[in-house]
């Protein structure tokens, strides 16, 4: 099947004999034996439940893994991947990355002796140059957060195949309807969720998927032991809302290049970061390896006063985190996901006081640029 009708209708049957369309919550902590050594297949929702199972295998089938496994966040399902590392371990990673990620690799992963190197992993030699004897993993966001900057998923592959290292890749900015890692050779994807995933910002969710059902089921250990898996009413919304991704990321690809093009005839944006812009730096890798550029710009404006002055003007976006959902967001990273990145990289990758990011929503485009216009008028029209 193709992938804008696996988004309907999933991996196969509903889990139910009654025939329902939409897949049962079931919401239980435990569930009952018939007898000594007579088991439904189903024990205790924080091991295994119904509801998240048929969303497991939904994700599993989109990304093309032998399994996946549900997390109660995006970063539930991070902090499980770093749990497959011990003391000593060596990791090479994206140096943009979402700022929580970066506060867990300074914290917790610094504190439970897990080393690591942040390296720009859009070019090759940088994360050859790095690889170390207690090298195990190389982790990759492809589009950033928020520079947008765009790794070789296939070479990076190679690349952690001639070291056996593993390869994991964070697709949360395209999903599985855009890009495909595991198919490029990747052995993990990491997803938050939250964001286009569930696509209507009413729910938190992660999920791991991998092409290994060794790996897999260590994940699913994890899961099982620490307590993060995803309950069945968030499991049962993520599955509501993958039943139109197709059509909302056709909708935001739409808007997102018209907002862009607006954006880079603005006299006081100075920069815009779109991977469809074909000035883009990666745009050839990104046309290779994604059907599509997803929905999330960044920009630079000409001072902090206009950046402030937008973000305190908008109307119909509306200034908040998060990303990829229906409404149209607009984020100051340099206060809000990213405040927690030393000052010093922050500076390096251009996260400072007049980098916005924007994510597209559904909305007619028209009205998300004159709402976009409106804000950027300081005394007239710009």
């Amino acid at each position: 099947m193709n992938l804008d009708t696996i988004c309907v209708h999933g991996s196969g049957n509903n889990p139910d004999y009654t025939g329902s369309l939409s897949v049962p919550i079931y919401q239980t902590a435990t569930f009952a034996h018939k007898g000594v050594g007579e088991s439904t297949g189903y024990d205790y929702s924080r091991v295994q439940n119904p509801t998240r199972e048929k969303l497991e295998e939904l994700i599993g089938t989109l990304e093309g893994g032998a399994g996946a496994a549900a997390f109660s966040s995006g970063m539930a399902a991070f902090s499980a991947m770093t749990a497959l590392f011990s003391p000593g371990d060596h990791l090479i990673v994206s140096d943009d990355l979402y700022g929580g990620v970066v506060r867990y690799f300074h914290t917790i992963a610094a504190k439970n002796g897990i080393e690591f190197d942040f390296v720009n992993t859009s070019h090759l030699p940088e994360i050859a140059a790095n690889i170390k004897p207690n090298t195990k993993a190389i982790y990759v966001e492809t589009p950033t957060n928020p520079m947008l900057q765009v790794t070789d998923i296939a070479a990076c592959a190679a690349l952690a195949g001639e070291h056996g290292l593993l390869l994991a890749v964070d697709n949360t900015f395209l999903t599985p309807y855009l890009q495909k890692p595991l198919a490029l050779g990747a052995d993990i994807v990491l997803h938050s969720g939250t964001k286009f995933l569930g696509g209507h910002n009413d729910t938190l969710a992660g999920f791991l998927v991998t092409r290994s059902e060794e790996l897999i089921e260590k994940i699913r250990f994890i899961s099982k032991t620490v307590g993060s898996m995803l309950a069945p009413f968030d499991a049962w919304l993520l599955i509501r809302g993958i039943k139109t991704l197709a059509v909302r990321m056709d909708k935001i690809e739409e808007n997102t290049r018209k907002i862009a093009h607006f954006l880079l005839n603005c006299k006081k944006v100075k920069k815009v970061y779109y991977t469809g812009f074909e000035n883009h730096p990666e745009f050839a890798i990104s046309k290779s390896q994604a059907r599509g550029f997803g929905g999330v710009i960044s920009f630079e404006v000409d001072s902090r006063e206009t950046a402030e002055h937008i973000l305190n003007h908008v109307k119909l976006i509306y200034f908040a985190e998060s990303l990829g959902g229906t409404d149209s967001l607009i984020t100051y990273p340099f206060l809000q996901t990213h405040a927690d990145v030393p000052a010093a990289v922050r500076d390096k990758k251009g996260i400072n006081d007049k980098l916005l990011r924007l994510s597209i929503g559904i909305e007619n485009a028209e009205d998300l640029i004159q709402d976009l216009e409106q804000a950027f008028s300081m005394g007239g029209r710009e």
